[in-house]
């Protein structure tokens, strides 16, 4: 009777250890709960006087969540060339910068970023550089970005590796604000 108590214990603990959710699928969730939504942002880290983002208004908007996809435009000021999109992979997510002209037409440097290397956690995701950022900006090949993500805010961080570059974008995610217009790309 005690060896049946204890593999029913054991089972049990796998059983519900296996049905837990990865950190992957707890950060992929949570920012699925801002879908639709805009949120206006601050340079946390990183800011200098000759940074074109500096003095602008940052909007960050969750403009479409698939069950493997979201995009996320970033306007600064009345620039929207650029979308963070990410997708979900088994228990992997991938980090793409996608850019864009005024008319639609991607710019020749896109779709750089990188996959993380494993599950993560619920509230923070790292993507190293990948081969095709390796490829097409030879000196992002040591970037590393990360997104932080919690009820209350969203964070976008870059760090290239061997340098004195950092960068933090802070979102206040408990205050929605207006949502601009399209991205450029995007018809609405």
């Amino acid at each position: 009777m005690k060896n049946t108590f204890f593999l029913l214990l054991i089972l049990t603990f796998q059983f519900s250890f296996a049905q837990s959710p990865t950190g992957s699928e707890q950060f992929w969730e949570q920012l699925k709960t801002f879908c639709g939504q805009s949120f206006e942002g601050e340079i946390t880290a990183g800011a200098s006087a000759d940074d074109s983002f500096t003095g602008k208004k940052l909007v960050m908007h969750v403009k479409s969540c698939e069950d493997n996809r979201i995009r996320i435009p970033f306007f600064v000021g009345d620039d929207k060339s650029r979308t963070w999109v990410l997708t979900k992979n088994d228990e992997v997510i991938t980090l793409k910068h996608d850019h864009r002209h005024e008319d639609g037409s991607p710019d020749k440097i896109t779709q750089y970023g990188g996959t993380s290397t494993n599950s993560g956690l619920a509230n923070i995701q790292f993507f190293p550089a990948d081969q095709e950022t390796s490829d097409l900006i030879g000196y992002a090949s040591t970037n590393v970005w990360w997104i932080t993500v919690d009820k209350n805010s969203f964070s976008y961080n870059l760090k290239r590796i061997g340098s004195e570059r950092v960068f933090t974008v802070t979102f206040d995610t408990t205050k929605a604000v207006e949502t601009p217009s399209a991205p450029w790309g995007w018809e609405e």
